[in-house]
């Protein structure tokens, strides 16, 4: 009867500690750029926080828009495009079919259509999909791959970019980027300040707009 008492207790505390963790940082939130000051290390703070980083940048509302091939995905889920659409040349969809087709200034939600003004695909060399953080890190860093930016321009960009602020106001009922775009943003500036540092990493771990 001890033994049994015994074991309940612990489920009960195993339960109740679980309980507490996912209360403490639960799904769909953002991790403050003070909670990684306990890590002396500058390097290793500065992946930790890429590391929260990528919780957006591979969430499925940027992942589907830096797919690894020509055609991009949608939903949570990451299915192929319906109808069938390709990149083009520009990222803004194929001759005769543009993005702007079907996707306007703003979401539809009557139609589950989402909008931007700049609704495109981000480059290839942009591709995301498939990618570790520590390979999506790189990426964003080589100016060979992102468009000639530094990192103030990456800033820049990931401050002022609309559709990068859309992930946060997706309409219909499509789940949002983690946190907040002023979260992030605070991350990213953390990531920066404290050297900008990439887990090494080659994992092609890959993740599911």
């Amino acid at each position: 009867m001890r033994r049994a008492s015994l074991l309940f207790v612990l489920g009960l505390a195993t339960m109740c500690s679980g309980l507490e963790s996912a209360i403490a940082n639960p799904a769909g939130t953002l991790r403050a750029p003070g909670e990684f000051a306990s890590i002396t290390d500058t390097h290793e703070r500065s992946i930790a926080l890429f590391e929260e980083v990528a919780k957006v940048l591979r969430n499925p509302r940027c992942m589907n828009c830096h797919p690894a091939g020509d055609r991009p995905t949608q939903t949570d889920r990451m299915h192929p495009h319906q109808p069938l659409v390709l990149r083009g040349a520009s990222g803004a969809g194929a001759p005769g079919m543009p993005c702007s087709t079907c996707h306007h200034d703003a979401n539809f939600d009557a139609a589950h259509v989402p909008g931007d003004p700049s609704w495109h695909l981000a480059p290839l060399a942009m591709a995301w999909q498939g990618r570790s953080p520590g390979q999506i890190c790189e990426q964003i860093k080589d100016p060979r791959r992102n468009g000639g930016k530094d990192l103030a321009a990456i800033v820049r960009h990931m401050a002022n970019d609309s559709l990068v602020k859309w992930a946060w106001s997706p309409g219909a009922d499509r789940t949002p980027a983690p946190g907040s775009h002023g979260e992030f943003m605070a991350l990213v500036r953390a990531w920066v300040d404290s050297g900008a540092a990439c887990s090494s990493s080659s994992s092609n771990e890959g993740t599911a707009k």
